[in-house]
């Protein structure tokens, strides 16, 4: 019997597909490289030792008061329509502060009030860029050719990173706290509808072509019907405390922190290896976009340097580079 036609609002879930996950005393540097970064493949490396509880009090002890960017979302956000956004990732209204001041609004609730979230912050001139356990599972993995230092991502549970893909490989390290990560593979982009490269003509840094319009758990399928294709492709993992992540370049993924109170991260960007993987359209296409990106960009800091308080505007536009 012919099945039954499904409306355009209709979502056809799938069981979503696993992520491999494999014990890091068995895992060998050979082994990661020729089954999963070779190949383009995630994985979940678990039985990581921490050095430390990676909790808020260890955080305040290493941090203090270095200043970080703080992004305020807001909770009515996630509410609207992607389209409507005004900004996006990095370029998200931020505030510069330390560290213990953070702390103190993720314990008095400013910061659940208001979703605020500490993300890609650079340890590079910190304590923590030292810590045994990020240097050690480099060392594990053999990991090289780094693009960018290890970068602290901190927040409340129920806070959503919006799906998006990255240019070049990274690892997810969880530290604190749980996340849930849905991924989709690169041959799904155009199935998960990413915003379009030319908005970054008029919009700059603000818009990004590596984001979805869709939210995969809720899809608007009369405005997004082909992302019901996606669903098919669609990939799910819980990261817990002590697991590495590995993201390929080119993958879609959307990350949320669940569970209870602070949650805590760190993840770092490597070039791509083998060279060839690098061919890919989606690398070539977040670099278009960066591109496209610049006349706006040099308006903005040109209008920067005209400002009184110059120092502070120029470092709120590197924030969003």
């Amino acid at each position: 019997m012919q099945a039954e036609k499904k409306s355009a609002t209709t979502v056809a879930y799938h069981s979503p597909l696993d992520v491999p996950r494999v014990l890091a005393s068995v895992l060998t540097a050979t082994d990661f490289f020729n089954q999963y970064r070779k190949t383009s493949t995630p994985i979940v490396i678990t039985g990581l030792q921490l050095s430390h509880a990676w909790d808020l009090e260890f955080l305040c002890t290493q941090l203090g008061d270095r200043i970080f960017p703080v992004r305020r979302y807001g909770q009515e956000r996630y509410s609207q329509d992607k389209r409507l956004w005004k900004d996006i990732g990095s370029s998200v209204e931020s505030c510069s502060i330390p560290f213990i001041q953070y702390a103190q609004w993720l314990q008095d609730g400013t910061a659940q009030r208001e979703d605020l979230y500490l993300g890609k912050c650079n340890l590079t001139s910190t304590p923590l860029a030292h810590a045994t356990e990020l240097q050690s599972v480099i060392h594990h993995l053999n990991l090289k050719m780094p693009i960018s230092g290890f970068n602290l991502w901190v927040g409340l549970a129920e806070h959503t990173t919006c799906m998006h893909y990255d240019p070049f490989d990274g690892t997810l390290i969880q530290l604190h706290g749980s996340k849930r990560v849905v991924l989709f593979p690169p041959s799904q982009l155009y199935n998960v509808y990413p915003f379009p490269i030319h908005r970054h003509l008029t919009k700059g840094l603000k818009s990004r072509s590596t984001y979805s319009q869709v939210y995969p758990d809720r899809p608007d399928l009369q405005a997004f019907p082909k992302f019901q294709q996606a669903l098919q492709h669609r990939h799910e993992v819980t990261l817990q405390a002590g697991e590495l992540l590995f993201i390929p370049s080119g993958w879609w993924h959307e990350v949320t922190a669940i569970g209870d109170g602070m949650v805590c991260s760190i993840n770092r960007f490597w070039r791509i290896m083998p060279f060839y993987r690098a061919l890919q359209w989606s690398k070539f296409r977040a670099h278009l976009g960066s591109v496209l990106a610049v006349p706006h960009m040099l308006v903005e800091w040109g209008k920067a340097m005209q400002e009184d308080d110059r120092q502070q505007s120029l470092a709120k536009l590197r924030q969003k580079l």
